[in-house]
């Protein structure tokens, strides 16, 4: 359930109000869509309109049920889009945010090597996996928090974001002291206890759709964040598995569309990811954009035939500059049509 607002209520009456509803064991989360305060009342909550008889200042207009299960990340509570700012950097609208990187963090040259090209060519948020979950267990790990000092030292040196896995609870709060945004692997999106506990954090969650995961499957895995406590989602789209083995994944186009339609939260596209095959990351993070991506994230190393995981998707700094060029004429064309 969630409240609107009246007109013109005082602060003063509305933070005494949600104060009341904290009171009864609700979380809470208040958003201004378009120009409409509304109070999302996070519980067991459907038909408990008995909420209302906290409201002794009138300033409830209307008390409104959401349908769909995945409620507070849907339009049907929020048509504006969310836009995330994080030091400046908007994440979002019409904003378009380019996350670039190498697979794993290997080394320190390397990492601020690449740091460099992402921001030469317009990128906003260095990516680079730390802690990596690898089929096999005998397959590189990452270099953990090593990888995350160098990251970190990179990101302020050309003044990007910082974007990392993680992938335990135990992991948490060290990689909150250096990362920007946490990302939430596709092998781990249903990850219920380590959902609970990044929805306790004040930091943005990078949540990538698990590889055999539904459109509602998706949503439901943010909406366990939006119900402890993070707003602060950005969706990410790559590839699910389908019966097709010519490509690693397949790019779910339409359900980009979709997921735009439906809901409020940012949301771009890891065609690396998605195709693991490098000269297909160009068109199908094209094709994204025009199925209305908000950003877009690519795999790129100066030596891809060298990198210690995947490097068949991963671009070299060549591909990438080019690519980089049209993924941003893409959009304003996007944009004005």
């Amino acid at each position: 359930m969630y409240l609107e607002i009246r007109d013109n209520v005082s602060r003063n009456k509305i933070e005494i109000f949600k104060e009341k509803i904290k009171e009864k064991g609700y979380r809470i989360l208040e958003i201004n869509d378009l120009g409409i305060i509304k109070i999302a009342v996070i519980g067991n909550n459907d038909k408990d309109f008995q909420i209302l008889d906290l409201d002794e200042d009138k300033i409830v207009e209307k008390a409104r049920v959401i349908d769909v299960p995945y409620r507070f990340s849907s339009r049907d509570f929020k048509k504006e889009d969310t836009v995330i700012n994080i030091n400046g950097i908007k994440i979002g609208g019409n904003e378009f945010s380019l996350f670039a990187g190498p697979c794993s963090i290997e080394n320190r040259e390397m990492i601020i090597r690449i740091a460099e090209e992402v921001k030469k060519n317009g990128g906003k948020i260095l990516r680079g996996g730390a802690f990596k979950p690898r089929t096999s267990p005998y397959d590189f790990q990452g270099l953990e928090e090593e990888g995350l000092i160098y990251m970190r030292e990179a990101c302020d040196k050309y003044g990007l974001l910082m974007c990392t896995e993680v992938m335990d609870t135990k992991n948490i709060e060290n990689i909150c002291k250096y990362a920007d945004i946490l990302q939430v692997g596709a092998r781990n999106m249903q990850n219920f206890s380590l959902l609970k506990e990044l929805g306790g954090i004040d930091k943005p969650i990078l949540l990538k759709r698990g590889m055999s995961a539904t459109i509602k499957e998706f949503l439901m895995a943010a909406e366990y964040l939006v119900a402890y406590g993070n707003s602060k989602i950005i969706l990410c789209e790559r590839g699910i598995r389908t019966f097709e083995t010519m490509t690693r994944n397949t790019v779910d186009i339409n359900g980009i569309a979709y997921i735009r339609k439906i809901s409020h939260l940012p949301l771009i596209i890891d065609a690396s990811h998605g195709t693991g095959v490098d000269v297909l990351v160009e068109p199908v993070t094209l094709a994204g954009i025009m199925a209305g991506v908000n950003g877009a994230m690519i795999e790129v190393h100066e030596k891809p035939q060298e990198a210690l995981s995947d490097k068949e998707q991963t671009l070299n700094f060549i591909q990438f500059e080019s690519l980089c060029k049209k993924i941003f004429k893409t959009f304003e064309f996007k944009k004005n049509i």
